[in-house]
C-alpha cells in the first residue's frame, strides 16, 4: 500500500474512529490505503512487522496520550529500516505544544486538530513529489461535506468491538482540564444522513454504540430524535453510551429516557467537582440543584445505567473537600462512579494553576498547593479501591451495609489494606481484606462472614474461603446457610 493509516488503541476491544474518518476522506487514494489498527498490549516488535509487511510509502500515526510513547518507538523502528518513509503524525497529543516533542522532532509532517480532509491532501501531495510544509493547521473541516466514516466498520468489528459514533463535535463550555475548552462551538454533523448510516450499521448487526459527543444533550431536540430513532428500532441486546451535560435534563428528555428498557442505556456524566468555589477556579459552570434532581431522576425513575465522574487534584480543591464531594455523589446512588486523577493535557488551560505534574503520559497531577504528594497518593490509592471494591459488582449486599457509615474513611482503609498493589489482586485477597476490615470495625467474625459469604456466593464461589478457615464448623454451618438464604432473597428482590 502507499499509504498506511496507524494507530494503537488502548484494547483490541476499541475501534478507532479518527482512522476511519480519514480513510473515509482520502479520495482518490482510498484505494491505496490501509487501515491498520493495533493495541498497546502488544509486543513492538509484532507491531513493527505488522507495519512493515504493507511496505509503505507514507506512515500516519493516530497519537493520543495512552499510546505516544510506544508511537514513538514504532517510529523510530520504521525510519531506522527505511529512512525514505513518510511519517505523518495527528491527533490530540501533537496537536499542541510541539516544541521538545521527541515524536514530532522525528515526523515528516504534523497535522494539528482535524486532519479528517488534510491527510488526505498531504499524501496526494507527497506521492506527486511535492514537499508541503511540515506542520500543517487545517481549517475545521465542513461536517456536511465529509464523507462519513461509519461504513468503515468491518463485520468482524461490528461482533467483537465497540462503535464509536459522533452527532457533534465541540463544546461550548470552557472547562480548563479539558481539550474541549479550546473548542470554538459545537458544530453538528448533517442529521439525515448520519441517521441513514446509523441504520445501516442496525442492518448489518451493530448492537452496541459509544457516542464521543461532549455534550450529547446540548441540542434538545437533537438529542430526543436520536434517541427515538433507537427507541423505534430497538432490539434485544441494543446499547448506547452518551455523555451527557449533568444540569441539563428537560421534560422533552425525559419522556423518551424514561422509555428505554434495562440495559440499552448508559450515561456518563461528568460532575468532576462539587465544591463551587473550584469550579468558578477552572472555568466550570453547574447548576448543583438541577443536576442532583436530575441524578436522582436518573437513578430513581429510569433503567439507565449512571456513571458520574469525579477528579482528584483539581485547583482549589483540599483532600477535605474531595471527601465531601464524594460522600454528596455517592449519597445519589449513581450505579458507577468513576475517580480519576487530574491530567495537564496539552494545550488545556489548567497549566496556568501551580501544580506539579508527571512529565511523562498520562501526566498525571503529583502535587499541589492544597495536596501534598502524600495525599494525592493516598486518593490515587482510594480510586484503586474503589474501583476493585466498588465498581467491580462484587461487593455489592456488603458495601451496602460497610458505606452506611463514613464511606469516604471506610474506603481509605480499604485502600490502605492494598497498599500500592495495582494489579494481579485475586478476588479471594480481596474478600479476605473485607473480611479483615468488617473486624477491625468491630463486627464479629460470624457476622462478617455471613454479610461477606452472600457476595462470595453470589459472584459464582463455592469454595471454602480462606478468611474463614479460623471459624467454628458450627458457626461455619451457619453462616454459610445464612449466606445461601441471603443470596436466594437478593436474586428475588
Amino acid at each position: 500500500m502507499d499509504v498506511v493509516l496507524c494507530t494503537l488503541n488502548a484494547k483490541y476491544l476499541h475501534a478507532s474512529l479518527g482512522l476511519r474518518w480519514l480513510y473515509a476522506n482520502m479520495g482518490a487514494l482510498k484505494a491505496q490505503t490501509k487501515l491498520l489498527e493495533l493495541d498497546i498490549n502488544m509486543a513492538p516488535h509484532a507491531m513493527l512487522e505488522a507495519l512493515v509487511r504493507e511496505k509503505p510509502r507514507i506512515v500516519g500515526f493516530g497519537v493520543y496520550i495512552w499510546n505516544v510513547e510506544l508511537t514513538l518507538q514504532l517510529a523510530r523502528m520504521l525510519k531506522a529500516l527505511d529512512p525514505g518513509v513518510v511519517v505523518v503524525v495527528g491527533g490530540p497529543e501533537v496537536s499542541h505544544e510541539l516544541e521538545g516533542q521527541p515524536l514530532v522532532e522525528l515526523a515528516d509532517h504534523v497535522i494539528c486538530g482535524e486532519a479528517d480532509v488534510a491527510f488526505g491532501e498531504l499524501c496526494a501531495a507527497r506521492l506527486r513529489g511535492e514537499t508541503p510544509p511540515r506542520v500543517l493547521k487545517p481549517a475545521l473541516p465542513d461536517l456536511e461535506a465529509l464523507t462519513l466514516p461509519w461504513g468503515e466498520y468491518s463485520d468482524e468489528d461490528l461482533r467483537h468491538r465497540l462503535l464509536y459514533v459522533e452527532a457533534s463535535r465541540g463544546c461550548p463550555y470552557r472547562c480548563e482540564f479539558c481539550l474541549s475548552s479550546l473548542d470554538e462551538k459545537v458544530r453538528p454533523l448533517p442529521e439525515a444522513p448520519f441517521l441513514a448510516a446509523l441504520e445501516r450499521l442496525l442492518e448489518r448487526g451493530a448492537r452496541h454504540f459509544k457516542f464521543v459527543d461532549r455534550t450529547f444533550n446540548l441540542d434538545v431536540k437533537a438529542s430526543r430524535r436520536i434517541l427515538e430513532f433507537f427507541l423505534e428500532r430497538y432490539v434485544p441486546g441494543l446499547f448506547l453510551h452518551f455523555e451527557l451535560v449533568p444540569d441539563r435534563l428537560p421534560e422533552a428528555l425525559r419522556e423518551v429516557i424514561a422509555r428505554f428498557p434495562p440495559g440499552a442505556l448508559q450515561f456518563e456524566i461528568g460532575i468532576q467537582t462539587l465544591n463551587p468555589e473550584v469550579e468558578k477556579l477552572i472555568s466550570r459552570r453547574q447548576d448543583h440543584a438541577r443536576m442532583e434532581d436530575n441524578l436522582r431522576w436518573l437513578v430513581g425513575q429510569t433503567n439507565a445505567h449512571v456513571h458520574a465522574d469525579l477528579i482528584v487534584g483539581l485547583p482549589g480543591e483540599d483532600a477535605a473537600s474531595f471527601a465531601r464531594g464524594f460522600e454528596k455523589l455517592l449519597s445519589l446512588q449513581p450505579q458507577e462512579i468513576q475517580v480519576g486523577i487530574l491530567k495537564r493535557l496539552k494545550g488545556t488551560p489548567i497549566g496556568r494553576h501551580a501544580a506539579v505534574y508527571s512529565p511523562v503520559p498520562p501526566y498525571e497531577v503529583l502535587q499541589t498547593p492544597k495536596l501534598s504528594f502524600d495525599e494525592v497518593s493516598a486518593l490515587r490509592r482510594f480510586a484503586k479501591a474503589w474501583d476493585l471494591f466498588a465498581n467491580s459488582g462484587d461487593f455489592k449486599l456488603t458495601l451496602q451495609q460497610v458505606l452506611a457509615v463514613s464511606p469516604f474513611e471506610r474506603v481509605m482503609k480499604l485502600s490502605e489494606r492494598l497498599g500500592n498493589a495495582t494489579q494481579g489482586i485475586a478476588l479471594t485477597r480481596r474478600f479476605r481484606i473485607m473480611f479483615e476490615l468488617l473486624v477491625e470495625l468491630g463486627w464479629a467474625r460470624e457476622a462478617a462472614a455471613e454479610l461477606l459469604l452472600a457476595d462470595y456466593r453470589r459472584v459464582g464461589k463455592s469454595d471454602r474461603p480462606t478468611w474463614l478457615t479460623s471459624l467454628p464448623d458450627a458457626a461455619l454451618a451457619e453462616a454459610t446457610f445464612n449466606a445461601r438464604q441471603s443470596r436466594h432473597g437478593a436474586v428475588e428482590r
